[in-house]
């Protein structure tokens, strides 16, 4: 079953970037729909995904839609028992449902001071008493998780689970806006930015569209804090060493090129997506070698 799943910008949607972490980070197939938040292109497109007015909402082949993140890793996870969307282990999975649920309710000092803009990072944020008391609510949650189940892998609870792709936009405001927290969350930061399904989305993020004003803060910026993506560039002409696309198969009409090598794909965001971070995408990195 391939669900279609309706997102928003995915530089600045943080709920949008939870919706579809459950789908690429547990291996389930899905078709991405993208409109650009705070215009027309959102009702238009939830018209499709009714009672849904906001993103993300997903829609399966048997019709049903689900409108709420919460509610969407819970439906999944009862379709999809096998792919490990919550803990195995049922304390684990009584944490990590704790987690998502206050993730789902809370932090609105955090969330309103700090939006998520995954296409620039800054220097020089003065975060206030009450994001500094999310910051601190958070940080004790993420210990008190590792610390009841005991795992010394990166994530919350054991294995990469709903709590940590619920999680995944709060490691982004805190990379982004270089907030305060000590080493643990810090790792614990740092694994979500090199996790291999959020760089694809941050590699889209950076591509799918103008930036969006409403989200620009007039703050020193700096360098991205996680993985330095190799260097590659759109150009206009091949040949191209591949003939056709590495993700959909179809023949080769735009080019990058790759320390000095030329590749070809379908369309401009194929090209640019993968041009953002190549080795976020392992159809393309199988023909790197």
């Amino acid at each position: 079953m391939t669900y279609d799943l309706a997102i928003g910008d995915r530089a600045y949607s943080s709920w949008s970037l939870r919706g579809w972490l459950l789908f690429d980070a547990f291996g389930l197939p899905v078709r991405t729909h993208m409109a650009r938040l705070a215009t027309d292109e959102l009702p238009r497109l939830l018209q499709d995904y009714a009672p849904a007015r906001t993103v993300p909402a997903l829609r399966a082949e048997d019709g049903a839609v689900v409108a709420d993140s919460l509610a969407m890793a819970e439906e999944l996870a009862s379709r999809h028992p096998e792919a490990g969307i919550w803990p195995a282990l049922p304390t684990a999975r009584a944490a990590a449902r704790m987690l998502a649920a206050e993730m789902h309710s809370s932090y609105a000092a955090l969330r309103q001071a700090c939006p998520m803009n995954l296409r620039v990072a800054y220097t020089g944020f003065a975060p206030s008493e009450a994001v500094r008391a999310d910051l601190a609510r958070i940080e004790a949650l993420w210990a008190w998780a590792r610390g009841t189940v005991g795992d010394k892998r990166p994530w919350l609870c054991g294995a990469y689970s709903a709590a940590d792709a619920f999680y995944a936009p709060v490691a982004a405001r805190i990379a982004g806006y270089d907030l305060p927290v000590g080493p643990e969350a810090a790792a614990y930061v740092a694994a979500h930015l090199a996790h291999p399904s959020f760089r694809r989305w941050r590699a889209m993020g950076l591509v799918d569209g103008p930036d969006q004003d409403a989200y620009r803060l007039e703050l020193t910026r700096r360098d991205w804090p996680g993985p330095t993506p190799r260097v590659a560039e759109a150009v206009a002409q091949g040949p191209a060493e591949n003939a056709t696309c590495p993700y959909s198969g179809k023949p080769v009409k735009h080019f990058l090129r790759l320390e000095g090598r030329i590749f070809g794909f379908c369309n401009p965001f194929c090209r640019d997506k993968t041009a953002a971070d190549p080795e976020a995408w392992p159809a393309f990195m199988a023909l790197v070698g």
